[in-house]
This record gives C-alpha cells, structure tokens and sequence, in this order.
C-alpha cells in the first residue's frame, strides 16, 4: 500500500465510528482528518489490520520526519551529561521521552491542537492511549501533579514515554508550584533509572497551557536534574528538548551550551 492508501483506510476505519464526514481530496487535509478523529477517539480496542496499517503509516512518515539518534547530540560540555536539543520530540531515538500529560493521562482529547500531549499520542498511534487507561483504570484515581508513569512508546523512535503531570499556576508562582515542577522532574529521572534507561529528553513541562513562566521552569529543570544525577546513576545523558526559540536561548545561558 501506498501513503496515501494506508491513510485512505484509517480515515474510512474510525469514520465508520462517527457521523460520516466528507473526505477531503488533498493528502494535507486528510493527514489532518486523521489526527482529528485519533485525537477525539475515546480508547477502545481496533482491529489487527488497522494496527498494522496505522504502524506502518507512522513508521514512514518517522522516516520521512527524520530520526535524530541520542548519539548526534552533543553534550553541553565536554564530560557532561546534559545536552540541549530544539526540535520536534517525536523525531528523538533514545530511551524516554517525556510527556507533559493532563491529570487523566489519557492525552489531548481537541482536535488538532498543538501541544505535546496531543503530538506525542498522535505519532504513538492509537496503542498508547490505551495503554494509558489501562494504567489508570488499574490506578483508579486521576494522576497527581509531581508524580510519572512509563509506558512504551509504540511508533515513537523511543523506546518509553513517561507521562508526568505539571503543575497548572493559577495567580503567582508560589512556592508549591516550584516544588511540584521539581517533583515532576524528580519522578521521571527515578522512573527511569529503576527501569534501568540511560537517556532521557525532557520537554518544557507546564510552560505551554500550564503558564509557568519560562525561565523559572528552566532554571528548577536544570537545578532538580543536576542534583538527581550521581556517578552510579545508570542515566548516562539528560536532553532538554526545546522548541520555541526563546526557551533555547534561556536554557543555552543556564547550560552554558
């Protein structure tokens, strides 16, 4: 199958789900359809083919993104393992990449939006919302702010995603907010280590939709990381994954990159 066949038949598999919408003719806009309808689709098991063909729609267009190894990113300084990253997380091939998720962990139910809940979920493929309420219905309760849960990554280069709630500042930046963000941090590095990983890419936690101011973000993820790493730790690199470009300049003047 082609790109655009493989794309054809999700689109045609998950609208037999809802209302019929008319299927735009351009391969843009039906790329677009598609996330929308993975983005509102409550989870619920597919079929054995879809799986197949959605994994192979992903996979290429992976390939077609361009994957950057955890080997061609340089550390910040000779000897460190902090290294500084901007660009697109779902292109990153190493142990985990982590994403700032919403209390029920299941992903960014709007269609199309642009945060890395929905991005991280959409190129995962369908298995990973699942996989996230598996998680929950087990847990039965929403996810705490500071805490991380790991689930494997599906169609990301990746190997795991952990899922970490940020904290939401509401008014000033108390206190409580700089402690939970550091719990965040926290949680994913001790997450990982336990699972024996060696790198890990952390995103801006809770500076998008969550309005924690940048540099102070910056500055508790690389103070929290820094004092988490020890020689015996098995976590070999840390990348702070940016993408606006004011984020990698905050982050280059705290990393001295």
């Amino acid at each position: 199958m082609t790109q655009e066949e493989r794309l054809d038949f999700l689109i045609d598999y998950l609208q037999a789900e809802y209302t019929q919408i008319s299927k735009p003719e351009s391969f843009t806009r039906k790329r677009a359809l598609l996330r929308g309808l993975v983005n509102i689709r409550p989870p619920r098991p597919v079929s054995q083919e879809f799986i197949r063909i959605q994994d192979e729609f992903l996979q290429e267009e992976t390939h077609q993104k361009g994957i950057v190894n955890i080997t061609d990113i340089p550390p910040c300084r000779p000897e460190s393992p902090l290294c500084l990253w901007q660009g697109d997380i779902t292109r990153l091939a190493l142990d985990a990449i982590v994403n700032a998720a919403n209390s029920r962990l299941l992903g960014c139910f709007v269609s199309g939006h642009g945060c890395i809940d929905n991005a991280i979920h959409t190129f995962a493929g369908v298995q990973l919302r699942q996989a996230c309420s598996d998680l929950m219905q087990v847990q039965g309760h929403d996810e705490a702010t500071g805490l991380a849960k790991i689930t494997a990554a599906y169609n990301l280069p990746s190997r795991y995603v952990l899922h970490t709630v940020g904290p939401i500042v509401r008014g000033a930046l108390a206190q409580k907010y700089r402690a939970e963000l550091a719990s965040c941090y926290r949680s994913c590095l001790a997450l990982a280590a336990e699972h024996g990983l060696t790198s890990i890419a952390f995103c801006c936690i809770s500076t998008g939709e969550f309005r924690f101011p940048q540099q102070e973000a910056a500055e508790t993820a690389v103070k929290t990381v820094t004092e988490f790493l020890s020689p015996g730790s098995s976590i070999q690199r840390v990348v702070f994954n940016v993408f606006k470009d004011d984020d990698y300049v905050i982050y280059r003047g705290l990393l001295g990159a």
